[in-house]
C-alpha cells in the first residue's frame, strides 16, 4: 500500500510539473489585413516560467519573435540552437518546425511578443513532430 501511495504521489508530481511548464499565451490584438484578403495579423506575448518550454510545434505563418524579458532559447529544425535576451528578435518562416522554444533559465521568468501572419481564422499554434 505505502509503495501504491508513493507512485502515486510520485505521478501527481510529475503530472504537475509537466502541467506548469506550459507557456502563458496572451492575445493582444488581431488585425485583418484589407490588402491582402484572407489573411491577417495576430499578437501575442509568451510567458515560460523558470525551466517552461513549448512542445514541438509549427505556425504556419511568418512569425516575428521579439524577447521581452529573461532569455530564450530558441532552433528550427535544421538550424542552430540560439539564447535570445531582452531586445533579440527571431524569426520563423511558415514552413519551419520549432523544435527548441524553452525558458534558458531555471529560476527567472521569460517573456517575448510573437507577431504572427497568417490565414484568416488558422490556428496560431500547430503540434508537429
Amino acid at each position: 500500500m505505502t509503495i501504491k501511495l508513493v507512485a502515486l504521489v510520485l505521478l501527481c508530481l510529475m503530472s504537475a510539473t509537466a502541467m506548469a511548464q506550459e507557456p502563458k499565451v496572451t492575445s493582444l490584438m488581431s488585425k485583418d489585413l484589407a490588402e491582402n484578403p484572407g489573411r491577417e495579423v495576430l499578437m501575442i506575448t509568451v510567458e515560460h516560467a523558470p525551466g517552461g518550454s513549448s512542445a514541438i510545434h509549427r505556425h504556419n505563418a511568418h512569425a516575428f519573435v521579439y524577447v521581452l524579458e529573461g532569455s530564450v532559447v530558441m532552433q528550427l529544425k535544421g538550424g542552430q540552437q540560439v539564447t535570445l535576451t531582452p531586445g533579440q528578435t527571431f524569426y520563423e518562416g511558415p514552413d519551419d518546425v520549432h523544435v527548441v522554444d524553452r525558458n534558458a533559465s531555471g529560476t527567472n521568468p521569460a517573456k517575448f511578443l510573437v507577431v504572427l501572419i497568417k490565414d484568416k481564422g488558422a490556428p496560431a499554434l500547430v503540434p508537429a513532430e
